[in-house]
């Protein structure tokens, strides 16, 4: 038995490894050849020196001397048409809604009060196109409120740093939206001032001495498209007196595509503050179709044709001549502002249009106005049966008239001197 335990000690192997002496040395020559040393020793005791390419340094050298490089090399000055272009490159951060969070609810205030829009002076704008516009013009961000990052990588990256950036739901800004296919974007703007705005070149070229008067325009619509029609004909300027519809209402906003950015739009004033607003020797026209009363003072024109204007405004003619009791002479109490057709010429000086509401049409100030300024009253005739046209429609044709007789002026001076 004690042969047979000696027999089996004998038989059991080794449980570490031997390594052997030579095993060694060719692991120290691969590791060596790894590290690119700068001898090598062979096993037989060769030695080998290697040779460094030219110009090469050892590491610690080599950092000594880059550093010493960096000290003695002047900074690189930053290049000023290298900015961040990119969202990644802004470094620009947004947070994302919760449940019941207040910043929501202030949207639908700015939206549906006026007088919370003029006090804070704030105002909202929907859609990737009229934001952008206003960017452009330089009006004012606040906040941001966008259901996919991709409509705010739309935006110019300059001008949302400082801006309030929060993603929602596009679920909670269809709730919002006054739109009938929302885009996924709103913003809270500052209410732009005119006097900062930076309107676009092409429409400053292309301004003329041609004013819009609004004068208690009620409908968001009508005003929304009459703004749109002063930036196409080239007005100078758009004056609202106090009566009318705010400009910055929805509504207006959507009807004016991008108009409110391309005009300057002065609101809420009184008629005593319009001439301070007007270039020296301007005529105010008003846009007054004052029914067969306006046919009797002017020629038989329009009334060989046949037409008849509309008679809604035949409230001035009832009390235009009143007969005093006492010494039995009238008195005319009405200003005496002469009606001339919408295309005879009237844009021989600075000329400004006064459109009057559909429901009250346009005011006593108004015809004060014109008739101090040597202004007209401008009738468009309409067929028998037709009753008045629309605000807008109005605006529109009168404006572009002005628009033709100017060019035409002006085509015709330049003739002129190309005689001379």
């Amino acid at each position: 038995m004690a042969a047979l335990v000696r027999t089996a000690r004998f038989v059991v192997r080794p449980l570490l490894q031997v390594v052997q002496p030579w095993d060694l040395d060719a692991r120290r020559w691969v590791r060596a050849l790894r590290r690119s040393p700068v001898k090598v020793v062979f096993p037989s005791g060769e030695v080998m020196e290697r040779k460094r390419a030219p110009g090469k340094q050892p590491r610690k050298a080599a950092s000594e001397a880059s550093a010493q490089e960096q000290r003695e090399k002047p900074p690189l000055e930053e290049s000023p048409s290298h900015a961040p272009s990119t969202w990644e490159e802004s470094g620009l951060r947004y947070d994302k809604a919760y449940p019941g969070d207040r910043r929501l609810s202030s949207v639908m205030t700015i939206v549906k009060s006026r007088p919370f829009r003029e006090k804070q002076g704030k105002i909202l704008l929907e859609g990737r196109r009229l934001i952008t516009d206003a960017l452009k013009a330089g009006a004012v961000p606040k906040m941001f409120f966008f259901s996919r990052l991709e409509y705010l990588k739309e935006l110019p990256v300059d001008k949302l740093k400082g801006v309030s950036l929060i993603k929602v739901k596009f679920e909670d800004i269809k709730d919002w939206s006054d739109l009938v296919t929302p885009q996924g974007i709103m913003g809270i703007f500052a209410k732009p001032d005119h006097v900062k705005m930076a309107y676009p070149k092409t429409q400053l070229q292309h301004s003329l001495p041609l004013l819009l008067i609004c004068d208690n325009l009620r409908d968001p619509g009508n005003l929304g498209t009459i703004l749109r029609s002063a930036a196409g004909a080239g007005c100078s300027k758009v004056l609202l007196t106090k009566g009318c519809v705010d400009p910055w209402e929805p509504k207006v906003l959507r009807a004016g595509m991008g108009a409110h950015f391309q005009v300057p739009i002065i609101n809420n004033l009184e008629w005593e503050a319009v001439p301070n607003y007007l270039p020296p020797d301007t005529r105010v026209y008003v846009a007054d179709n004052c029914g067969l009363y306006a046919q009797a003072q002017m020629s038989n024109k329009a009334s060989d044709h046949g037409w008849v204007s509309n008679q809604r405004l035949l409230k001035f003619h009832k009390y235009e001549e009143e007969e005093d009791v006492e010494t039995g002479a009238s008195q005319h109490w009405l200003p005496d502002v002469e009606v001339q057709s919408y295309d005879s010429d009237w844009t021989e000086a600075p000329a400004a249009v006064v459109i009057g509401g559909e429901t009250y049409g346009v005011s006593l100030e108004s015809l004060q106005l014109a008739e101090s300024t040597g202004g007209k009253r401008l009738l468009i005739p309409v067929v028998p049966g037709v009753d008045s046209l629309n605000s807008a429609v109005a605006a529109s044709i009168l404006l572009f008239e002005g628009k033709r007789q100017l060019r035409g002026r002006a085509e015709h001076l330049s003739r002129d001197r190309s005689y001379h």
